[in-house]
Parts: structure tokens; sequence; C-alpha cells
């Protein structure tokens, strides 16, 4: 899990530095949150990187230097994409890493990256038990430290919120009762 997560790092820093020489220099603020066996230091040898992409609200209104302007959500995207293109980017020994991204809020349909306020809120209002349950493997394994920082803070809030038995076993035979039915 370590290697995977210093391969993540190091394709982040190379990606970051790809779309910087297309679109101009744009302020750090991708986080890169591991998930399932990677978040849990438990990979396998066959296993995929269950990712979800989180960025600081700070840069959402920031534009990228270049002649070729990114503003900040659309600069996050393309960032976030070109981590999974470089990641899955078939090569003569295979793949890096495959990757799996429907972790993400609201699944996908969801957006590929969302402003930390965003997943907070998401984490807080909508998410079923089940992705409360995979929040507690989640772990940041590139982008800011402060920013990982302030994700800690989120997963803690959620993770750590006042519950009631029978509400949490509503949700899980909603949760149930929708698996069935698809």
């Amino acid at each position: 899990a370590e290697v995977a997560a210093r391969c993540v790092a190091r394709v982040l820093a190379l990606a970051r530095r790809d779309l910087d020489l297309q679109h101009g220099e744009f302020p750090e603020g991708l986080l890169v949150l591991a998930y399932g066996s990677f978040g849990g230091a438990e990979l396998g040898f066959a296993s995929d990187l269950d990712l979800v992409f989180v960025f600081d609200p700070a840069v959402a209104s920031i534009s990228s230097s270049g002649v070729r302007t990114l503003e900040g959500g659309r600069y996050m995207a393309r960032l976030s994409q070109r981590v999974l293109h470089w990641l899955s980017t078939p090569t003569h020994a295979g793949p890096l890493y495959e990757a799996d991204v429907r972790l993400r809020p609201d699944g996908a349909k969801g957006l590929l990256v969302s402003p930390l306020n965003a997943f907070r809120d998401y984490q807080l209002q909508r998410a079923w038990v089940w992705e409360h349950q995979a929040l507690v493997r989640a772990r940041s394994v590139a982008g800011p430290a402060a920013l990982g920082a302030s994700f800690s803070e989120v997963r803690n809030e959620v993770l750590t919120r006042q519950r009631t038995a029978d509400d949490v076993c509503q949700q899980v035979g909603r949760m149930r009762a929708r698996w069935r039915r698809e």
C-alpha cells in the first residue's frame, strides 16, 4: 500500500506539472483519498485502487495563470482525470494500477472531484450507512498536508456523530431493500 501511495503522489505531481505547462500555474489543492483495501493498507497483488478526489474550496474561484486559463473547479477536474489516465495507461507491463472512483459522493453519477466542504455536506446529510463504513478505512495518500488534516477532521466529525441503533437498523434495512430491487 505504501508503494501505491508513493506512485499516486508521484503521478499527481507529474500530472500537475503537465497541466501547468498547458494552462499555467495553479496553487496546490487536490487531495487524493484512498478507500477500501488501499485505504486500509491491505492491497493484494491484483487489487485496484479505490480513489476519491477532493479539493480545497479556497481554490475554486482562482484561475490558472496561463494563456489557456482554467478556473479552479475545471482545473481540479482535469487534474483528477489526468491522474486516473496516467494510473491506468496500458504499457508493455500492463497499467500501473487500475483505479475505481465509484465510492465518490453520489457514486458513478456524481462529480469526479468535489470541494471538501461539499464532500462534508454530502457525508453528513445524504450518505448511506455503508458510505460511512467505507469512510472508516479512508485516508489521504497524496496532496497538501494541510488539506489532508482538514479531511481527517471531516472524517472524524462524520464518524463520531451521534446515532441511535434504531436509525442505523432502519438505514441498513432500506439499503438492503434497495440492493434486492436492483
